[in-house]
């Protein structure tokens, strides 16, 4: 996601936070300190209380952050690679690969959910036991406050709308029952605009009644239309795409470039004249080595491009998406890497570059196909 930096790891999968996320923070913190807890627990001083805000507001984002790394650690777990997790304003989103089977994706989907509601009612009832053994303080309402925080993030989720886990939990049941995935996409999809345009309206009318977090809702319900409307676009064209091999969508030939050339030599004899995005390399054996794309060769400093070899600054093959000219174009899509820059497959047969399919080349599909239907 742009706009976020690296910021470790969790169960082995890179964590990013997005610049939301601070900002997110301080208005929580600001909430609960100056305006939560001096009404539920009143007569403590201010540091008290900003205090306890911030403490309260630490602890809701690694509820957040849990939420996420079980989505993680669950995909993992079911052989699904993981690309990274990132905190954002929303919460949280893992990118993923495509599960395999539909308990898979169900499993994945309800592990969030299930995590905040866990940690929810721990957090309430931990509230509640310092509430018994120590009586009502400030301890005690910044448990409560966020047992039911986690208990709203774990019951929103749930909300039957892609991209919440809710719609991947409708999706997934969908599928298993059944055994079209693509037309569970395509009805989560529109559950998801459905349930994104209430919220959107909802939201509205509470902004227009004086409600300062109508325009939260609002945005909520904006991204979920969006997101959703995306989601039930491309099922449809996975449909579409039903029986296609990788032969009939890829680009033959395609220009490609040596890898062992420098940076340099690569800029001017290859892509300069080269009227790609990315170009294939081949190795000295004229296999294919990877694929590299202009703002990779952009990204190499101007006094390092006569040392570096474009190899070295390209995508390696290892972590490039490979298929067979004779394989189902939607399997192959399915291999692609999460986190992946574009739609790009290189077509490899017998260890010889064939070809490519890049999204372009879909589009032209679906154009010739929709003049076929018409004719």
């Amino acid at each position: 996601m742009k706009g976020s930096v690296r910021g470790g790891r969790i169960f082995g999968v890179p964590l990013r936070m997005h610049w939301s996320v601070p900002a997110l923070a301080v208005l929580l913190g600001y909430g609960l300190g100056s305006q939560t807890l001096p009404v539920w627990t009143p007569g403590r001083s201010s540091a008290v209380y900003t205090v306890a805000g911030a403490v309260g507001t630490v602890l809701l984002m690694a509820s957040v952050l849990l939420h996420e790394a079980a989505h993680a650690a669950t995909a993992r777990r079911k052989g699904v690679p993981v690309q990274d997790v990132t905190l954002w304003a929303m919460g949280g989103m893992t990118r993923m690969g495509r599960p395999k089977t539909a308990p898979v994706a169900f499993a994945i989907a309800v592990s969030g959910p299930v995590t905040s509601l866990v940690l929810g009612g721990a957090a309430l009832g931990a509230g509640i036991g310092v509430h018994t053994a120590a009586g009502w303080g400030v301890t005690a309402a910044v448990l409560v406050w966020l047992g039911w925080a986690n208990l709203f993030l774990g019951v929103f989720n749930l909300l039957p709308a892609v991209p919440l886990d809710g719609g991947r939990v409708i999706q997934a049941l969908l599928w298993w029952l059944t055994g079209d995935r693509d037309r569970a996409e395509r009805a989560a999809g529109r559950s998801g605009q459905v349930i994104g345009m209430l919220l959107l309206v909802l939201g509205w009318i509470l902004f227009l009644r004086g409600a300062p977090g109508g325009l939260w809702l609002m945005f909520v319900g904006f991204f979920i239309t969006i997101t959703a409307g995306a989601e039930r676009r491309n099922a449809t064209v996975r449909t579409a795409l039903r029986g296609v091999r990788v032969a009939d969508t890829m680009s033959s030939p395609v220009a490609t470039g040596a890898d062992w050339l420098t940076v340099r030599q690569f800029i001017d004899e290859v892509a300069a004249l080269a009227h790609h995005a990315a170009l294939p390399l081949l190795g000295f054996d004229g296999r294919p080595s990877g694929i590299v794309t202009m703002r990779q060769l952009a990204a190499v400093p101007g006094a390092r491009r006569d040392t570096v070899r474009v190899r070295e600054a390209a995508t390696p093959l290892s972590r490039c998406t490979v298929a067979a000219p004779r394989d189902l174009l939607n399997d192959a899509l399915d291999r692609l890497r999460p986190g992946a820059a574009g739609l790009r497959i290189l077509v490899v047969d017998d260890g010889r570059l064939e070809g490519i399919v890049t999204a372009h080349d879909i589009s032209r599909l679906m154009r010739q196909r929709t003049l076929g239907d018409h004719g």
